[in-house]
């Protein structure tokens, strides 16, 4: 009887031992962000071994999100915390950073990823930078997700970046990477197919968000409805504009979800052009729930557009 008990004793602790080891495996890394791009992106190559979530929506601006307590608690909790990063973020997030308190997330910590370190940035002004100028991001453009080579790149950097906090699933990381890099270049494919017929095309956009999906899908933005980054449009600037847009002969004019949409339409009614709200990231709209949806949405948006003001 005695060995008996010895035995289940036994047993018993091999189980307990099991069941830490089984916690210790499960435990997933905590993953911020700061917009919906980057958890998407983050998701993409983090897989079942993270938890990723987004502070501000995706139909929010991401210039403007009102900090909520709850942000903190997510803070706190983190092991990973990326930022788009080029000042995009700098009206609400670095003092959600430090009075979260966490030291693995503060700026320059290992926990702490700027991921417009890995892609190409447009529109990096030359001269000095003055409030005159409006909203210009002195580093250049922050809203460089919107083209696939960047998304490509800022996953590999993720990618690379999960391996680092979590050795023992490097080798997942970045198989998942490869999964989705190919993946993403079957979507270019038929993304860029479907773009070729309208290269070269004028469109307008209300902010100047628009620049990196511009290029790689080869557009030209003509203008935009705010006369300046960040400031509302005035009389005399919409009157300019639509007479830019009859000498060009520009019938598109997309605007972000998070825009009045009075201004835009009087553009549209005095160019004979089409406004359009475009999504500029993932879950601006409900069944837009992954990268690939996102390019997928906007794509279709763009085209039948184009098609209807040939």
């Amino acid at each position: 009887m005695q060995e008996f008990f010895h035995s289940l004793k036994a047993v018993a602790i091999a189980l307990l031992l099991l069941s830490f080891v089984g916690i210790a495996q499960a435990k997933k890394l905590n993953v911020i962000t700061s917009t919906t791009d980057m958890a998407a992106l983050a998701q993409e190559v983090g897989g079942d071994r993270i938890n990723v979530e987004s502070l501000a929506k995706g139909y929010q601006d991401p210039h403007f999100v009102e900090p909520k307590p709850s942000f903190l608690l997510k803070l706190r909790q983190a092991d990973l915390l990326i930022s788009v990063g080029l000042q995009l973020e700098i009206g609400w997030l670095p003092p959600l950073i430090t009075q979260s308190g966490n030291g693995r997330v503060q700026v320059g910590a290992n926990g702490y990823l700027d991921a417009s370190q890995f892609a190409e940035i447009l529109d990096i002004p030359t001269g000095v930078v003055t409030r005159a100028m409006g909203d210009v991001h002195p580093l250049g453009n922050p809203h460089y997700w919107l083209d696939p080579d960047n998304g490509r790149r800022l996953a590999r950097g993720i990618a690379q970046k999960l391996g680092e906090l979590d050795p023992p699933d490097n080798s997942y990381f970045q198989e998942r990477f490869q999964d989705f890099d190919k993946r993403l270049t079957v979507a270019e494919q038929k993304w860029d197919a479907e773009m070729t017929p309208y290269h070269g095309r004028k469109l307008v956009t209300y902010h100047n968000s628009f620049p990196n999906f511009a290029k790689h899908f080869h557009l030209n933005v003509v203008g935009y409805v705010e006369p300046r980054p960040g400031i509302p449009p005035t009389p005399s600037h919409t009157i300019e504009l639509i007479g830019l847009m009859k000498r060009e002969n520009c019938k598109l004019v997309l605007v972000e979800p998070y825009f009045d949409l009075k201004t835009p339409n009087s553009i549209g009614a005095g160019t004979g052009a089409k406004v359009v709200v475009y999504l500029p990231s993932v879950g601006g709209e409900k069944q837009v729930t992954n990268y690939f949806e996102l390019f997928d949405y906007d794509i279709g948006l763009i085209t039948k557009a184009f098609q209807a003001t040939q």
